[in-house]
């Protein structure tokens, strides 16, 4: 199922993404007058933080929405597949991405663009959903989604791999793994709590259904998830697990 995005929609209820993403950022440690790609770069927000350390910094993202909200902000985006990207090899001296590479449906051709457009000894470093994200909301969902006829609405959606898996994987690409972390990470949503969540990141399964349907999915699939992830204040916090990583292209 493809995921359709929604700028306004995620600068409201997604703004946690780029609020949270202080630990990759300084794991990535960019550098005034390196040239470096943001893959997936959404609507611009951490490629403009990263662009305020003096590097050059281009967004590539799949999503026309995000790519104008990006350039919206003034952010250089380039609307592209990060399995085909539009740049010449040996093109940057970094690839970042945050939060986006679990949506890429060829893990291995995104891996080799990665590599093409990276300079020898470039580093990729990037934090994504890892193994257990949103193990709770995914359950809940594909159990309300089977119940109603729809049980392989949620099948593919993301990749959420181990640090072992995915390493094996970087290594078969030519990358070396200086470091790489699998990190619970609790997220607390806000005021649209779960509900607001699922329209915005899982508005390519719910748009997908009967419209007659939709409502009734996202309601009872809150009511499944009320008593583990709501706190006795009312508050939503989301079952987040993240893989972050560093990786050298070898020469």
């Amino acid at each position: 199922m493809t995921q359709t995005w929604n700028a306004e929609a995620y600068g409201a209820h997604g703004a946690f993404v780029h609020e949270l993403a202080g630990g990759v950022l300084e794991w990535f440690a960019p550098r005034a007058g390196e040239h470096i790609l943001d893959l997936g770069c959404g609507d611009g927000q951490l490629t403009q933080r990263i662009a305020a350390t003096g590097a050059s910094v281009v967004g590539v993202d799949s999503s026309p929405a995000m790519v104008a909200a990006a350039r919206g902000r003034g952010v250089v985006a380039d609307e592209a597949s990060a399995e085909a990207l539009p740049y010449p090899a040996a093109e940057f001296d970094a690839v970042f991405s945050n939060a986006a590479l679990h949506w890429m449906r060829d893990q291995d051709a995104m891996m080799a663009e990665v590599r093409r457009v990276l300079r020898p000894d470039g580093r990729f470093v990037a934090e994504m959903g890892g193994h257990g994200n949103i193990g709770a909301v995914r359950v809940a969902l594909m159990g309300v989604l089977a119940r109603h006829g729809y049980g392989d609405r949620e099948d593919g959606v993301n990749y959420y791999p181990t640090p072992e898996g995915y390493a094996r994987r970087l290594a078969r690409h030519g990358f070396g793994v200086e470091r790489m972390a699998l990190i619970p990470r609790p997220t607390p949503l806000g005021a649209g709590g779960m509900s607001a969540w699922l329209r915005t990141f899982r508005s390519g399964v719910i748009d997908g259904l009967p419209e007659a349907l939709r409502e009734t999915v996202v309601d009872e699939t809150v009511a499944l998830l009320e008593p583990a992830l709501r706190d006795e204040d009312g508050n939503w916090i989301a079952d987040y697990v993240r893989l972050r990583f560093i990786a050298r292209a070898e020469s």
